[in-house]
């Protein structure tokens, strides 16, 4: 497992995290049920073992869950600071506020009110998380899905700073969401805040805002956090046009058409990554690797095997700036398919992702 840093932060981050939305929802056809809290716990040892040592959670997944499963999973292994871990590295404590899961109750994927506006409501929450992951720190603790009004609040960034100064987070960031874009967010966040990350999704078929992303980040030291790499299981090959998402799962949202689209222009990548020695989800972790300004990639895993391969992606091999080039041409030119009339109609996410 390779290792980068966290923007500004200096945190020393496995290049594969671990997502821990997967322990604690049901959103899954090919499991149509919850991960018991058994297999859980020994996902999140393999992870460790295997040298990942970032885990990214939220506190309403599972109303809790994820983060008491990976308190659990770690308990005595890392001290009140995140001494201990990986390589010489800490078991780094990522998780996110903002949704009112406290008087709400979620029916479905529908998004809870919001209360990022709301100093107090920033405090409590953070003493729930700290309450349920057993520590007295958490190194990453970031704004879930939050708006531009909340976004262009200083005297909530103001909380933010004097939560990293009396020791209660070591950093803050920026998760958007639910669905890709949140472009004018993601750049006022990173070019007026002192955030540490900025999480979205960003994967071969879906670059956009991705790249403008990247510029920023560049400039202002800001680690970037990758989700959906794999756009929804089709550049893993467990999703193509005949599947059939269960009403439950979250990519229920992806229509037929843009699955066929996505399938077409997979073809087209097979030659490059077969240039390389890779199959398509390699090609697909590399090309986000081979950008600098990553610092870390959260697959979707829901099982110890899923989890196993891509931690070995982490290599240090990366792609030649002669592909990144011939990959963003082909995104450029739609990889030369004639796109579908509804099917850029389907790039929603989760909204608690």
């Amino acid at each position: 497992m390779k290792y980068r840093k966290l923007g500004k932060s200096g945190i020393k981050v496995s290049e594969i995290g671990f997502g821990a939305w997967t322990i604690a929802l049901d959103w899954w056809t090919a499991r149509n049920k919850k991960i018991d809290d058994d297999e859980a716990i020994r996902m999140l040892k393999r992870a460790y073992d295997l040298g990942i040592n970032f885990y990214e959670m939220a506190d309403m997944y599972g109303n809790g869950k994820s983060e008491k499963l990976v308190a659990q999973a770690f308990k005595d292994m890392r001290g009140g600071h995140g001494v201990g871990g990986v390589d010489g590295e800490e078991i780094v404590y990522s998780t996110k506020w903002g949704y009112d899961m406290y008087t709400n109750k979620q029916v479905g994927h529908s998004e809870l009110p919001q209360k990022h506006n709301d100093s107090k409501f920033l405090e409590y929450a953070l003493q729930q998380s700290l309450s349920r992951l057993q520590t007295d720190c958490i190194d990453v603790y970031s704004l879930h899905n939050p708006k531009m009004n909340a976004i262009k609040n200083n005297e909530l960034f103001g909380s933010l700073e004097a939560l990293v100064n009396n020791g209660k987070i070591r950093s803050h960031g920026v998760a958007l969401g639910p669905a890709i874009g949140w472009k004018d967010e993601g750049v006022f966040a990173m070019e007026n805040r002192n955030i540490t990350c900025l999480q979205t999704v960003y994967n071969i078929l879906e670059q956009d805002p991705g790249r403008t992303f990247f510029d920023v980040a560049r400039k202002n030291n800001v680690g970037i956090m990758v989700r959906v790499p794999d756009a929804s299981g089709v550049l893993t090959g467990k999703v193509n046009e005949k599947t059939v998402f269960d009403k439950n799962d979250h990519r229920s949202s992806r229509k037929r058409e843009w699955i066929i689209e996505a399938m077409q222009k997979v073809e087209k990548m097979k030659p490059l990554a077969l240039a390389n020695g890779w199959n398509i989800t390699e090609l697909a972790v590399k090309f986000i690797l081979s950008q600098k300004e990553v610092a870390v990639v959260l697959p979707t895993v829901i099982d110890i095997e899923e989890l196993e391969t891509f931690a070995g992606m982490s290599d240090g091999k990366f792609l030649t700036e002669k592909d990144i080039a011939e990959i963003r041409g082909l995104y450029e030119n739609n990889f030369d398919i004639k796109p579908f009339a509804s099917a850029s109609a389907s790039t929603s996410i989760s909204p608690t992702s």
